[in-house]
């Protein structure tokens, strides 16, 4: 089938979010606020996050692919896996969480075969970001400066055979965090190294 039938979809482009939802009288935006307005909730981080480091290494021109093996694209080729963690919630804690990163191994999909049959380490690196906040009022996931990055090669998380990761591992594998300013340069030195 070619891309006008049910066989392949056509390729999404960013939208404004001024773009009407007819006859419902709301926009995309408004569709945005009432569904990803909480940003201590997992899925709603971790999106962010993903968006955050695709502004950093410049590749947020175009949408976020949801069956990608990877999370980012960077504009030179790398392929980037994204996980994070924070120590507060949206749900009443007794303690701070612990930071705990998943999904380092997946399966991949594609079109022809379908979901692989076992997972993979498929990304060229892994980064790692801690929302810090350690308390409610001053948590604010907009802030950049919240946030603390870790990045590790593929070679050095698949030699861990971990499909989950605590940040004391990684703190250990990776050396001491990045902000964000330093982030996309520390990509870069973590995938030219791997790729040398």
């Amino acid at each position: 089938m070619d891309s006008t039938g049910w066989g392949s979809p056509p390729a999404p482009g960013l939208l404004t979010g001024r773009e009407p939802i007819e006859r419902a009288g709301a926009s995309l935006q408004d569709f945005w606020a009432w569904s990803m307005s909480d940003l201590r909730t997992t899925t709603v981080r971790s999106l962010l996050t993903e968006f955050l480091v695709a502004r950093a290494v410049g590749a947020a021109t175009r949408p976020r692919v949801e069956w990608d093996a990877y999370d980012v694209l960077t504009p030179d080729g790398a392929r980037l896996e994204v996980t994070s963690g924070a120590y507060l919630q949206s749900w009443p804690q007794s303690r701070l969480s612990t930071i705990q990163f998943g999904g380092l191994s997946a399966r991949t999909w594609s079109e022809s075969d379908g979901c692989s049959a076992a997972g993979s380490y498929n990304a060229d690196a892994y980064v790692f970001a801690v929302l810090t906040a350690a308390e409610h009022d001053r948590y604010d996931a907009l802030d950049v400066e919240q946030w603390s990055f870790w990045v590790l090669p593929r070679h050095t998380v698949a030699a861990t055979r971990q499909r989950t990761m605590r940040l004391s591992r990684v703190e250990v594998l990776a050396g001491p965090a990045v902000g964000y300013t330093d982030l996309a340069e520390r990509i870069r030195e973590v995938v030219k190294g791997d790729r040398s």
